[in-house]
């Protein structure tokens, strides 16, 4: 074993190491989303509007010049196409879809054409871009994500055209100097703001290309629509605007298997905008902005294939979320008619002697009103033993001021609850043996309601209905909310396929024959309880839920104190499930079953669950907003609704039910984290120690006598 030192210092590094894995993934998850965001951004179609503003600043030769404007040199250039020359442009590709038709319609008429693309497209789709080059056509660029330039500041345009380089070079290998600005306009159209647009595109090397001639082919007006706005009406050469991405081209397809002919007949000759103005199409790329470009592409995909990982998962959350409420409304409510039928029963009335063992370790101001409701149990029987796990605050002499015949108080060295419980199983006189923590009272007829399921000699251990006893705060009414539904539902669900995971350390009973057959309270992990449930299970043992029998226990007042006990019960469940994973291979009803739903409903889903919120800030963000918070709205609908059932089930009053939006907003958040905690602390291998929650002894919500 290791010295002290070295034992803390390897939690210390464990702890280190478990926070790092955490930021890093977290800053992984946000940057594959800002990719995916900025890469995917949506955008409408290019047109040639009229202009709207001033074009006082626009110079008269570039109003008045040709469609291509050249403002590298000492003044502004404009060139326009030859008579009877047609260059045939193509915005917004590469398309998957459209992209390679359109290629077959002009190979098959031996036409030229030049492709303005944008760049976070042929990230996506470099193959085709490639067949672009090859086959002999011209790529321009068409910025890197579609925005309008003029309203970038000039670092973002210069990331825009230079990042559709870079992929452009690694499918190609080579570069261009053709770029058209999105949403631009035919030269006479110019505004001021689209001037300096131009501006900034001709100040960092390209040429601006804009066109004479707009298909409208974005509207979908019909192919022989399309075909007629870009019929020339005399002879004069014409830059025509088309698209091949952004929606169904099937109309662009069929429109241009026609022009091309018909134009061809009138004496017109097709070609690229760099052949018919005297300009190189596209020459080739610097080597390191092939390899740079290569890094480019790889990043968009990891983005794609983690945001598609996201959405994948999210829909699994969603469908869990849809089978767990399904299941639950038809099962839970079976189980509740089922007993609530007159002709239930558990078999002949069970009035055999109890004992009941109380671990209690620096309980001074709980203990009292817990072992007090104990001791006036209507079960005809009952022997209360307190164990006092070697308390340094007053509990011991706290039950001895009670001066109640039926209780006993044993001392032990301090060494852990399973350890106190143990003590207790082995000091008690009875078959029955009731477990119950030293911050919970009982109603009066808990105990006996109890332990009737042992009336069937195939059970071996009862759970029963624990409920918050201190509801005044938001913390307390959420966690009432949690455990009506967690215990009403899930584990009617539970008890109907024989799988119950847990029986809880508040309210529970057992024979001593099944604890001994399990191999009694293990230490092994940090969830005692869920452990010792498992194994009796295992043991081929009946463990049944009891909803008639209520206790009431004193939960956590404070985030940190939740966050404690959640933390140790996450973990602990995680233990408990790893130590009998080989309960798969057993031919035990939880071996068949109950590990799979822990594992799904109690692991799988909690920790798939954030992805419902953080892909609705998504949605909301990024996507259509009122589709976004209608989903999600829809989520809160059905939680609402499960709420609703176990209220009525359990039949509490539905007035706290309003605080549950927000506890949707705020304690799940709280929940998300501690469980991913957890994962992460076992994960890494780290050993938690017992969580010890600070008491208040309030439990002014638990409607027992002698409180």
């Amino acid at each position: 074993m290791l010295p002290p030192v070295q034992r803390k210092r390897r939690i210390a590094r464990r702890r280190v190491l478990a926070g790092v894995l955490a930021l890093i993934a977290l800053l992984l998850l946000a940057t594959v989303i800002l990719v995916s965001v900025y890469t995917d951004a949506g955008f409408s179609p290019d047109g040639t509007d009229p202009a709207t503003t001033s074009d006082r600043n626009v110079p008269e030769p570039v109003k008045d010049g040709g469609p291509v404007i050249d403002l590298t040199g000492d003044k502004p250039t404009s060139y326009g196409m030859p008579d009877k020359t047609i260059a045939l442009t193509f915005d917004d590709g590469p398309d998957p879809r459209w992209t390679p038709q359109i290629l077959d319609v002009l190979a098959r008429h031996h036409t030229p054409a030049t492709f303005f693309v944008v760049g976070s497209q042929v990230a996506r789709h470099p193959a085709i871009a490639e067949r672009i080059a090859r086959e002999g056509h011209e790529l321009g660029g068409h910025t890197f994500t579609h925005p309008d330039l003029a309203e970038l500041p000039e670092w973002r345009r210069e990331m825009e055209n230079s990042q559709t380089q870079l992929a452009i070079a690694n499918a190609t290998g080579r570069s261009t100097r053709l770029m058209r600005p999105p949403y631009s306009s035919f030269a006479d159209a110019l505004t001021d703001k689209d001037w300096q647009t131009v501006q900034a595109v001709g100040a960092q090397g390209y040429l601006t290309v804009l066109d004479t001639m707009d298909s409208e082919d974005w509207k979908r007006p019909g192919a022989d629509a399309i075909v007629r706005n870009v019929t020339p009406k005399g002879d004069g050469g014409q830059i025509i605007l088309l698209h091949d991405a952004g929606g169904d081209r099937s109309q662009t397809v069929a429109a241009l298997d026609r022009l091309i002919p018909e134009l061809q007949k009138r004496g017109f000759r097709f070609s690229t905008v760099s052949a018919a103005t005297g300009g190189q199409a596209n020459p080739p790329a610097a080597s390191d902005a092939v390899w740079r470009g290569r890094a480019l592409v790889w990043t968009v995909r990891v983005s794609d294939a983690v945001l598609n990982v996201l959405w994948v998962l999210l829909i699994l959350a969603g469908g869990l979320i849809v089978i767990r409420t399904l299941i639950l409304f038809a099962f839970a409510w079976r189980h509740s008619r089922h007993r609530r039928s007159p002709d239930w029963s558990w078999g002949l009335p069970v009035t055999s002697p109890v004992t009941i063992v109380v671990p209690a370790y620096n309980e001074e101001k709980t203990i009292g009103p817990a072992v007090r409701s104990l001791a006036l149990s209507a079960h005809p029987d009952v022997d209360v033993l307190v164990v006092d796990d070697g308390s340094t605050d007053g509990t011991a002499d706290a039950v001895r001021a009670l001066r109640l015949g039926n209780v006993r108080i044993v001392t032990i060295p301090n060494g852990g609850k399973a350890n106190a419980l143990n003590a207790g199983v082995r000091l008690s006189r009875n078959e029955l043996v009731v477990m119950v923590d030293a911050d919970t009272v009982a109603e009066t007829d808990a105990i006996h309601r109890l332990v009737q399921p042992f009336g069937d000699p195939a059970v071996g251990a009862v759970a029963g209905n624990v409920k918050v006893g201190n509801r005044r705060g938001l913390i307390g009414r959420w966690q009432h909310i949690e455990y009506v539904i967690g215990f009403n539902l899930d584990r009617r669900l539970y008890d109907t396929f024989g799988c119950i995971p847990t029986i809880p350390g508040a309210l529970g009973a057992f024979r001593r024959a099944a604890l001994t057959q399990a191999g009694g309270l293990s230490t092994d992990t940090l969830a005692e309880d869920t452990d010792l449930t498992i194994a009796i299970q295992r043991a081929g043992w009946r463990v049944v839920y009891q909803e008639s029998a209520r206790s009431y226990t004193e939960a956590p007042a404070t985030l940190r104190q939740l966050w404690r006990q959640r933390y140790r019960w996450s973990y602990g469940t995680m233990q408990a499930m790893w130590k009998h994973r080989r309960a798969v291979l057993d031919k035990s009803s939880f071996g068949r079953s109950g590990l799979l739903f822990i594992a799904l409903f109690s692991v799988a889903l909690p920790l798939l669950a954030p992805l419902i919120d953080l892909m609705a800030i998504y949605g909301i963000l990024f996507l259509d907003r009122e589709i976004t918070i209608i989903g999600w709205l829809a989520m809160l609908v059905v939680q609402v609704l499960t709420a609703v059932l176990a209220f009525r089930l359990d039949r509490e009053p539905l007035r706290p039910l309003w605080t549950l939006p927000l506890q949707q907003i705020v304690y799940r958040q709280v929940m998300y984290l501690v469980l991913l905690h957890s994962a992460l602390a076992a994960l890494t291998g780290r050993r938690l120690k017992w969580q010890t929650i600070h008491r208040t002894g309030d439990l002014s919500s638990a409607p027992v006598p002698g409180r």
